[in-house]
């Protein structure tokens, strides 16, 4: 079992002909994921690495039953791509595009909501598998199937945990990134519920940053729900300026809300391991395991 998908899905990527459609679909490609088809408006009937492209979702999902979505479409027009997944019937839509305006975010995930799907992002690296399915940006190289589940708003932090972890032989289940914007579908909670119910993850990182409140509302839960998997955590943003805004659009502190310091006096007292570095959370891990 793996959390939200495994070496059987069956992935369709939008804005496959463009630069980093191509790029990475050819990246997944390599890393074993099932990708069935491509969608390009004006595109269709044309192949991209021996994967056919259609003019719309509904055709493409008529002919090969996808179950994921990512989305390599500028922000402009990404909106409309995920509307058009989501109305298609795809249950799983990963929105790589960053810039999205706040207000379709939030339209989107409205819609998602009445047809059950499940939104990573947007401005997110994706979800992996190890070994067995990618949707996403992440580097393949660096992971390895194993008991830790990773949940991380920065994909670069995570990619750093990510290899720490590999490289003392603890491997991961799955590695979701919720993504950095103030809005986004996925939530950490979500997710810990998610590895809560997977027996594969023995163990769990939260990787987050300053801004908003979603690090303090995961330590509500672990807290209430008494979640009986050790959790570790690496907070960014320790010399962050209150005001000022970091590179994600949900980094930045306001009203006392968001800060370092708030957060991380909630994970400790719901009784999280919370690593100074990002270097450190490996050994964390292995002291829990």
């Amino acid at each position: 079992m793996s959390v939200l998908i495994n070496e059987e899905t069956k992935v369709l990527i939008q804005g496959i002909t463009g630069s980093q459609g191509f790029f990475h679909t050819r990246q997944m490609l390599a890393y074993g994921t099932r990708v069935v088809a491509g969608v390009t408006p004006g595109k269709g009937g044309e192949q991209v690495l021996n994967i056919p492209v259609y003019n719309t979702v509904r055709e493409a999902v008529e002919k090969h039953e996808p179950d994921a979505a990512a989305i390599f479409v500028p922000a402009a027009k990404a909106y409309e791509a995920a509307v058009e997944s989501v109305e298609a019937g795809i249950k799983l839509v990963v929105i790589i595009s960053e810039h999205l305006p706040l207000q379709d975010t939030i339209k989107l995930l409205v819609l998602a909501k009445t047809r059950g799907v499940t939104i990573i992002g947007p401005n997110t690296f994706g979800i992996i598998v190890p070994s067995k399915c990618k949707i996403g940006i992440m580097p393949n190289t660096i992971y390895r199937p194993g008991p830790v589940g990773i949940v991380a708003r920065s994909g670069t932090l995570s990619y750093e945990v990510a290899s720490g972890l590999s490289g003392i032989g603890l491997g991961q289940s799955t590695v979701i990134g919720i993504g950095g914007d103030r809005v986004v579908g996925l939530n950490f909670v979500e997710c810990l519920e998610l590895f809560a119910r997977d027996p594969l993850t023995e163990a769990i990182v939260m990787v987050g940053e300053i801004g908003g409140t979603a690090e303090e509302e995961a330590a509500t839960y672990i807290k209430n729900k008494k979640l009986i998997k050790p959790v570790v955590a690496y907070v960014a943003g320790s010399s962050a300026p209150p005001g000022k805004r970091m590179g994600h659009a949900g980094a930045i502190i306001e009203r006392g809300r968001g800060t370092y310091q708030s957060k991380i006096r909630a994970l400790t007292e719901a009784g999280v391991k919370v690593a100074t570095y990002p270097w450190e959370v490996a050994g964390l891990i292995r002291q829990l395991l």
